[in-house]
């Protein structure tokens, strides 16, 4: 199948099961059915609805099972809206980029309990057969990011770019995936994601793509819990992370939701050093 029809095929069957998604799955109860709370876990809209649903419920569901919790999974319509919902406070727990969790310090003060052990870095992306070969052939041209305060796919490449002197006109698409596609198609000169976001497209499209520049890498995404969440819940949540990281399905489980390999991490020792990055002059406030 040739990769225009593909994307438009992969885009149908997204579409339809997102709708499914929207009617029935956000009101099921993943993990303990006998829990007398649910608490709602949002996550950060790098990719589709429909694809964070299939990697974050099965996963959910056992974290709920071992930490004797029900959750509601939430996955927003954009990543400003996410932002939106974290600062109103809206998630009980959720999976945040590592900028986001230093913006809610500001507010909601959300407090991380696991992350990946893999460092997270951006990557600018474009196409295989691009006369693009260094950042500098990026001046004056249009490059697509998710969203602003996208931390690794937007924020650090955008500050990069200035840094260099690189005048840019940035296009917000809404998802990595958006990224990826628009690049392919030439409607972009280049887009920001992130590594792993990159690794997992099919090799149809990855093949129509090269990377260009990758950024420092940071500490990843944190999977956090709002400070109204008692502290034993908190401690429940964060060891089922820990055991179901140690048996080959867990591990399965975490790698398809970029939480591979988890550690225990804290604002302090991992996350507040973003704080010195500067970062905040590249920040669209869409709720922050």
């Amino acid at each position: 199948m040739p990769l225009k029809a593909s994307i438009f095929f992969y885009r149908a069957l997204i579409g339809i099961a997102s709708l499914a998604i929207t009617a029935t799955a956000y009101a099921s109860c993943l993990g303990d059915n006998t829990s007398a709370k649910t608490y709602k876990v949002y996550i950060v809209p790098q990719l589709p609805a429909a694809q964070l649903y299939a990697r974050w419920a099965t996963l959910l569901e056992q974290v709920g099972k071992d930490a004797g919790q029900c959750f509601e999974l939430v996955v927003p319509n954009s990543i400003p809206q996410f932002e939106i919902d974290l600062q109103s406070g809206n998630a009980d727990f959720a999976y945040m980029n590592p900028y986001h969790l230093v913006m809610s310090q500001r507010d909601s003060k959300y407090i991380p309990l696991v992350a990946s052990t893999e460092l997270l870095s951006g990557v600018l992306a474009v196409r295989h057969d691009s006369k693009v070969n260094s950042i500098r052939d990026l001046n004056d041209q249009k490059i697509a990011f998710p969203a602003p305060n996208a931390f690794a796919a937007s924020l650090l490449i955008r500050a990069t770019l200035a840094k260099e002197g690189i005048k840019f006109d940035p296009v917000y698409v809404k998802s990595h995936s958006n990224v990826y596609r628009s690049v392919v198609r030439g409607d972009m000169i280049a887009g920001g994601g992130i590594q792993s976001t990159y690794d997992a497209e099919p090799e149809e499209l990855k093949s129509q793509l090269r990377i260009l520049m990758e950024t420092k890498g940071f500490h990843p995404h944190p999977f956090a819990a709002h400070p109204r969440i008692p502290a034993d819940i908190q401690q429940r949540v964060q060891a089922s992370f820990l055991k179901i990281a140690k048996t080959q399905a867990g591990e399965k489980l975490l790698d398809d939701a970029q939480l591979s390999k988890p550690r225990v991490v804290t604002y302090e020792s991992d996350y507040q050093p973003l704080e010195t990055l500067d970062l905040g002059k590249f920040v669209v406030n869409s709720a922050y």
